[in-house]
């Protein structure tokens, strides 16, 4: 597994004017040697000129946020990432690799979730490259890896988790959206760490029933949010009932034998859990005949 090494390339301005002042001394050499037919100058201007042209060809530009690595016929000798005009020996090949933050969208991927219902779901994910060795050379076109093992991650975190839940303590892709997102950044990191490649954020951006049983679903979603509903009614229902009958007692309003606090009981749940408003009925008489 190859790890990042600094390489560190000379500054590429002054190489090049120096570059440019031997090259127009050896020029002005090689004219003199031409004219007084100077066999010896002309060996040593003709090969120094050579080398001249030769050496420009190390002088390469890197742009900000971007790194270029360095192989010696094949080796790995570097990383550089310093910006500008840069020179560095010429028989290194030079690939240029950006570390600008970048995001993708995935395609709508068909699972099944935690209770087995097909859903479509689909993310965003910001990344960026943090080691230019790793992406380059322990994984093969990086770019194409991020985005195969994004969605194999976000298929995988889809069926641990179920579309929709009424129960609050159950974590839901629809209904805690930042557990899941967290849940999936952490396996797509995971699953990227070995190509040098840091994600910076992951989100659903597209979650729904699959189209053969949206309908279904929807009528089965709304069933189970009408039942949730009314659970929580009667529990709040039936405390206020004990809070009444707790606090009649205490402080002696009135004293209530079985029979009349059963009364009141039917009579609060009535008026409390009934979907229409009550009517009110004065009783002029008694429970007792």
């Amino acid at each position: 597994m190859y790890k990042e090494i600094h390489h560190p390339a000379l500054p590429g301005i002054p190489v090049l004017l120096l570059l440019i002042l031997v090259q127009l001394g050896l020029g002005a050499l090689l004219v003199q040697a031409v004219r007084g037919q100077d066999l010896g100058l002309l060996l040593i201007a003709v090969p120094g000129l050579a080398l001249g042209f030769f050496l420009l060809g190390g002088l390469f530009v890197v742009n900000p946020n971007e790194g270029a690595v360095l192989q010696l016929f094949g080796r790995y000798v570097g990383t550089t990432k310093r910006e500008g005009m840069v020179w560095a020996n010429p028989f290194l090949a030079k690939r240029k690799v950006s570390l600008r933050v970048r995001n993708f969208e995935s395609t709508k991927l068909k699972v099944n979730d935690l209770d087995g219902n097909p859903i479509e779901i689909a993310a965003v994910v910001t990344w960026r490259v943090v080691d230019t060795a790793e992406a380059v050379f322990n994984v093969d076109a990086f770019e194409n890896f991020v985005t195969i093992q994004t969605e194999s991650a976000l298929r995988n975190a889809a069926t641990h988790y179920p579309y929709d839940a009424h129960d609050e303590e159950k974590v839901s892709l629809r209904g805690h959206t930042d557990v899941v997102a967290s849940k999936l950044k952490s396996e797509i990191q995971e699953r990227l760490s070995q190509a040098g490649v840091e994600a910076l954020e992951a989100r659903i951006s597209h979650l729904a029933y699959a189209p053969e049983i949206a309908q279904a679903m929807l009528q089965r979603q709304q069933a189970g949010a009408i039942i949730a509903a009314r659970q929580r009614i009667v529990d709040g229902a039936v405390g206020m009932v004990e809070m009444a009958l707790a606090r009649l007692d205490e402080h002696g309003t009135v004293k209530l034998d079985e029979e009349r606090k059963a009364a009141m009981v039917s009579n609060l749940l009535v008026v409390l859990c009934g979907e229409r408003a009550t009517q009110p009925v004065v009783n002029a008489g008694t429970l007792y005949h």
